[in-house]
């Protein structure tokens, strides 16, 4: 069974890391209990914490027990996490009656701002900086993840102005931020194959506590948030 390469990370990023990465879970979660206070799905908030604590559990558990740390396409952490997960929400999650009407009740501009955690791609530089990833993939990832997450702020005070081009600008902030993290997505996979076969760096990285939180929970979980931000467009204006 051939092993991943385990390249040294400072132990400041890790911490830093780790001090980082419940802002999505948090905001996600306060998302939540704000948009189904007044509606009959109030127990969505204690779920979804629920959900999250066992997800990040279970993360922790399959990296210790090193269920990523082996070669293969894909890779095993998308096997293990990131797939289901996407399964998950797309199949199961948003076809229940608690997260339409959470979305039907939700304010756009709420969503939108729900994209400030992206300021985590930050860590893709900082990895890449330290030779842990592989340049021109981690500083495309983590400016485009830093641009959505930065510019989520001029889109969502457009959408409480009602300004006239709220919904095209909307509209276009959202494409370009689905581009931003299925572009990660492909090229991490990309890379993947390309270790495999020349040798040549990868994304290794990624598959080793804590940054493996990052293909488990962040593809899937961005994706079905820019999903949701497109049901809203629909019936949306300003």
């Amino acid at each position: 069974m051939n092993k991943l390469v385990h390249y040294f990370v400072p132990l400041w990023i890790s911490i830093a890391f780790l001090v980082a990465i419940p802002a999505p879970f948090i905001l996600i979660s306060l998302f939540v209990r704000r948009e189904s206070k007044n509606t009959q799905a109030k127990s969505a908030f204690l779920i979804i914490v629920f959900f999250f604590i066992l997800y990040l559990s279970y993360i922790a558990v399959a990296s210790y027990c090193d269920w990523f740390n082996e070669v293969s396409f894909p890779p095993r952490v998308l096997l293990l996490t990131t797939f289901p997960y996407a399964i998950f929400l797309f199949m199961v999650v948003g076809n229940t009656e608690i997260y339409k009407t959470i979305l039907k009740n939700a304010a756009l501009d709420n969503l939108v701002e729900l994209h400030l955690f992206r300021l985590i791609g930050i860590f893709f530089i900082l990895l890449a900086l330290h030779q842990a990833l592989p340049k021109p993939f981690a500083f495309i990832a983590g400016i485009g993840d830093m641009l959505t997450a930065i510019s989520s702020i001029f889109v969502a005070k457009a959408i409480q102005n009602k300004k006239r081009y709220a919904k095209k600008l909307t509209f276009y902030w959202n494409i370009f931020g689905i581009i931003d993290i299925l572009f990660t997505a492909i090229a991490a996979n990309f890379l993947t194959k390309i270790s495999i076969d020349t040798g040549a760096m990868g994304v290794d990285s990624l598959a080793f506590f804590p940054f493996c939180i990052i293909p488990a929970f962040a593809p899937p979980t961005i994706v079905f948030l820019h999903w949701g931000i497109f049901q809203k467009l629909k019936n949306f204006s300003a």
